[in-house]
């Protein structure tokens, strides 16, 4: 290797160190559930939403911008909460948070074991599938930060890449396109999916996770900002082109074929073999599995941190402790082939609900965590929000609060009924 050659590396591994958290967290959020509704996103409405994924961005920005703060200039949420509200109370939420994240692992090994046993045509149900996931998930997870870090960069750059490749064949109307990223009359037939759009993407473990792994980058004072907003930037810019292609492969493709609705998230990948060819199926359902797979470790790493954390431990990533808690409640993830047939749900069903009952349950009650973290003079001192930002956050926690109690009737129905 030329002294060129070794600088460049040099280089980019440095990068990818002083940057690279907010690749785990919109890992998180992009999901087979993110990739389902920009899917249905475009069917439904076609380029209508673009703007949704814009603005489901700024949001998932902001709030991770006030988690950053809360993080350099004051303490990690869970550690705010139990001061404030004592360990009784800190640990009881931390472990109603938990209930979230085991929920969500179910169904996204689900989703896992779905995409693999459709791309192997079915020889191998999913159910066996979901369980060697949810031991590939563990394994991953107890790697050291750095190696998992890493991953999710690798990962999410190729997301990027994958259906970027799958949309730019697929005939899009530049106009259409461009008219999408304005709100119009259009949009109000569309707000219930402009809220889904919204609601995926700001997911509250990366309020907690955020807090705590800003010190796993060394920012710890205020001059660090900059590099977390940076981050933040680059992070949920690559979501955001990601879900954007998504919705423009399907709003031009799967529209025009008379698609008004999607029966799963492996649907538009079936549809994209009689347009496009086999490649196409190949790499969107392939995305489908690697996005599901990337979401469980830091959804899951949320529980192992906050509720040591709620009961007055501290935890680092790797100690026992820590892996002890991420193992043990990770895996129950093999339990998911129970759950789908004791509930009577499909994995799309699963796919779509337990991220649901999160959005409805734990989503209010850690967005208003942090808003009050971010304005608590003793917390945060100088640098809580000003009244110009608490216009701007107040947002998050006003959705999280109605889209909840909107939708609470819908999902006991739904989860009570056997699904959809």
């Amino acid at each position: 290797m030329s002294l060129r050659e070794a600088t460049l590396v040099e280089d980019l591994t440095g990068h990818v160190q002083q940057y690279g958290l907010a690749f785990v967290m919109v890992a998180s959020y992009f999901g087979s559930g993110s990739v389902f509704i920009a899917s249905q996103a475009g069917v439904m409405h076609g380029y209508t939403l673009l703007w949704a994924v814009v603005g489901a961005a700024l949001l998932g920005f902001m709030a991770q911008d006030m988690s950053a703060r809360l993080g350099i200039h004051g303490d990690s949420l869970m550690v705010f909460v139990r001061e404030k509200l004592g360990r009784p109370a800190a640990t009881a939420i931390a472990i109603f948070l938990s209930v979230g994240c085991v929920a969500w692992t179910l169904g996204l090994v689900a989703a896992v074991g779905a995409g693999v046993s459709f791309l192997l045509g079915g020889t191998i149900p999913w159910q066996p599938i979901a369980v060697v996931t949810t031991f590939a998930a563990i394994a991953v997870g107890v790697l050291n930060y750095d190696a998992v870090e890493n991953l999710m960069i690798a990962m999410m750059l190729s997301l990027m890449v994958v259906y970027v490749i799958v949309a730019l064949p697929s005939g899009a109307d530049p106009g259409g396109v461009a008219v999408g990223f304005v709100p119009t009359m259009d949009t109000f037939g569309a707000l219930a999916m402009a809220a889904g759009l919204l609601g995926t993407t700001a997911l509250w473990p990366n309020f907690f996770l955020e807090s705590i792994l800003v010190y796993q980058k060394g920012w710890t004072e205020k001059s660090d900002l900059s590099d977390a907003r940076v981050d933040l930037t680059v992070g949920y810019a690559v979501g955001g082109v990601t879900t954007i292609a998504i919705l423009i492969a399907s709003a031009a493709l799967l529209r025009p074929m008379g698609y008004t609705t999607l029966e799963s998230f492996i649907t538009p990948g079936e549809a994209l073999v009689e347009v496009l060819g086999v490649w196409a199926m190949v790499l969107f359902v392939g995305g489908v599995i690697a996005a599901a797979f990337n979401s469980i470790i830091p959804i899951m790493w949320t529980p192992a941190y906050i509720v040591p954390q709620a009961a007055g431990y501290d935890v680092s990533k790797g100690d026992r402790l820590f892996n002890v808690i991420f193992a043990s409640l990770t895996g129950i993830g093999v339990l998911s082939p129970a759950v789908s047939w004791w509930l009577e749900l499909s994995v799309v069903d699963m796919v779509i609900l337990f991220p649901m009952y999160n959005g409805i349950f734990a989503l209010p009650v850690a967005a208003v965590l942090l808003f009050w973290a971010v304005n608590d003079r003793e917390t945060m001192g100088e640098h809580r929000n000003s009244r110009r930002l608490n216009v701007a956050n107040a947002a998050l926690v006003f959705l999280a609060i109605v889209l909840a109690a909107l939708s609470v009737q819908d999902f006991i129905e739904l989860i009570t009924g056997g699904g959809f």
